[in-house]
């Protein structure tokens, strides 16, 4: 990996985890509006994946969608203006956190139904392949996901048709509060692929390095139009399901193992023992990135909010030349 590389990464990570500790801060002691699913803990496969995506590949996301947004390179300071409902924000207050997307950066959408955004990669992915863009899509998504018929679906109209997009399996060990081995019959979710004539891989998802190296190899097969792969990353997430969730369903024990293999902490040291960058450069991007998230903050705050109907200009309307049939009835 090279310096460059590396440091944008580092800065990557950084930036998903401070911005998700100070949105939990601003939860609570702000009137935030909506909830939240935060993404702390799973940095390492948002980052490396997105690594190998150009800024017009496409995403599809979860409703824990802030990292994937952060990694895919949009603004932080219109992802913060979302977070407070504001103009500002990436989709003008209309979306919030469980909605969120940026259609300059390539990222589609953050999903609150379960396995929704598989379809929607798979659409993509066919438009990519139809245009002859070279674009590839990569799909984000959860356990408890792919029990859906939605994964069974995408994976098999990707497989027949071969098509540009690589599925990225977010094992996180629970689906709400549900450990994954209760519902999933198989040990690894990546073993599914087979029957849908893909590889299927799986990735340490606490260690960046190893998301890396294989999206490198999924992203460029998909490129070169040799179809999809499924990639299983067994990561965790530190933070309940919800905001404030407690996640009474786990151990302290059982938490403090996984803060053990934490994504920053491992590339920290992976960069410090490589000696490719030294301790003050890595204190350098903290504080940067400390001023940015501050930064974000003043500038959602100070921005303004939506009027009352603005939402009308992100509908649908009605011709009242071409009435309803529900208009035609009465």
């Amino acid at each position: 990996m090279e310096r460059e590389t590396a440091l944008l990464l580092y800065r990557r990570m950084v930036q998903i985890r401070k911005f998700e500790e100070k949105l939990y801060q601003l939860f609570l002691t702000r009137p935030m509006p909506g909830s939240m699913h935060q993404y702390n803990g799973q940095e390492a496969v948002a980052v490396g994946v997105c690594a190998h995506l150009n800024r017009d590949d496409f995403i599809t996301s979860t409703h824990r969608g802030h990292g994937h947004c952060i990694a895919k390179g949009a603004s932080i300071r219109a992802l913060m203006a979302e977070m407070f409902a504001k103009t500002t924000g990436c989709c003008r207050a209309m979306g919030g956190s469980m909605h969120i997307a940026d259609y300059s950066v390539g990222m589609l959408g953050a999903m609150g139904i379960v396995g929704s955004g598989m379809p929607v990669a798979v659409g993509a992915a066919w438009s990519s392949q139809y245009r002859r863009s070279g674009q590839v899509v990569a799909c984000f998504f959860g356990d408890g996901a792919a029990n859906e018929g939605a994964f069974h679906e995408a994976l098999n109209l990707a497989g027949v048709w071969k098509l540009p997009v690589v599925f990225v399996c977010e094992n996180n060990v629970y689906g709400f509060s549900t450990h994954y081995r209760r519902v999933t019959p198989v040990e690894n979710i990546a073993d599914r692929a087979a029957s849908y004539g893909m590889p299927g891989v799986v990735v340490d998802g606490m260690d960046l390095r190893a998301v890396f190296d294989e999206a490198a190899t999924a992203v460029d097969r998909a490129r070169k139009g040799e179809g999809a792969t499924l990639i299983e990353c067994k990561t965790y997430r530190y933070m309940g399901h919800s905001r404030f969730e407690k996640a009474a369903y786990r151990s302290s024990e059982e938490l403090d193992e996984w803060r053990k293999r934490d994504p920053l902490v491992l590339f920290r040291d992976f960069l410090l023992g490589s000696e490719l960058v030294d301790a003050g450069e890595l204190e350098g991007i903290d504080a940067d990135v400390d001023r940015e998230i501050e930064d974000a903050v003043d500038y959602a705050e100070n921005s303004p909010d939506p009027k009352p109907h603005d939402y009308r200009q992100y509908i649908f309307k009605v011709n009242d030349e071409f009435p309803t049939h529900h208009q035609k009835e009465s």
